[in-house]
């Protein structure tokens, strides 16, 4: 990716001014005090090992006990399944819970299947684990009856080396306009003097929801849980990018 500078102050001995527009970096060259100081962003990237999966299911019924009953057996049925296909509790974290009043139907239905309708109970949680296993605790969650299951928020276990790749792409970048700056200037680029970075910015890609989370990961038996014979979905890890922000100060010769 080309740099695009933008020259913020340029001053020498007379106080001479000059400025150009651009949106990446900020460049300040002052001979008084030697130094050119370069604000520079880039980026690092990395395919996701986490896959935090959205398991979850939505009933109906007659009346709020009923209803309440029937979800605690699915909801208990869900989490048998997964702790069959070895997911530990520590992977798995509460998302919502509630039981509804329905006040929705269809125009068309008829009213005996409307009483069998009148309340909704919902309930979602958010299973973490290996990006090859994603495919398979949705397999499993939907083989038990987690009816509103699918979504995945793509994610990395450690951050903070992508954070540091994107920081040190960007200081390179910095040096690299430096140089150029300095020998416009006819001056000799020196020793970087000073260099801090703007908390990064998390990117993924083609990614859905993007919420904290435990970035332990497990593996899951392709023999655990109830057997499907549907074959399992074809999904694959998503890209996650870093961006970080590095203001460095050089020293002129």
């Amino acid at each position: 990716m080309s740099a695009k500078v933008r020259i913020a102050s340029f001053v020498i001995l007379a106080g001479c001014l000059l400025v150009g527009a651009a949106s990446a970096q900020t460049i300040q060259i002052n001979r008084e005090n030697k130094t050119i100081a370069i604000s520079t962003t880039d980026e690092a990237t990395a395919v996701a090992d986490i896959a935090a999966v959205t398991v979850g299911f939505e009933i109906y019924g007659p009346d709020s006990q009923s209803t309440y009953a029937d979800a605690g057996k699915l909801s208990q049925a869900i989490l048998q399944a997964l702790h069959k296909a070895g997911v530990d509790d520590k992977n798995i974290e509460s998302q919502s819970q509630g039981l509804l009043k329905n006040t929705e139907f269809d125009e068309k239905e008829p009213l005996d299947q409307r009483a069998k309708e009148q309340f909704i109970f919902r309930q979602s949680w958010e299973v973490s684990v290996s990006t090859e296993s994603a495919a398979q605790v949705i397999r499993l969650a939907i083989a038990a009856g987690a009816n509103k299951t699918g979504d995945i928020d793509w994610r990395l276990s450690n951050r903070k080396t992508l954070q540091a790749k994107a920081a040190e792409a960007a200081l390179v970048k910095a040096r690299e306009v430096a140089s150029r700056m300095a020998d416009g200037l006819h001056v000799q680029l020196g020793a970087l003097i000073y260099a801090s970075n703007q908390t990064p910015i998390s990117r993924i890609y083609f990614a859905g929801n993007t919420v904290g989370s435990s970035s332990e990961t497990v593996e899951v038996s392709a023999e655990a849980g109830t057997p499907v014979s549907a074959p399992t979905l074809e999904i694959r890890p998503q890209t996650v990018r870093e961006e970080a922000t590095v203001y460095a100060v050089f020293a002129i010769e």
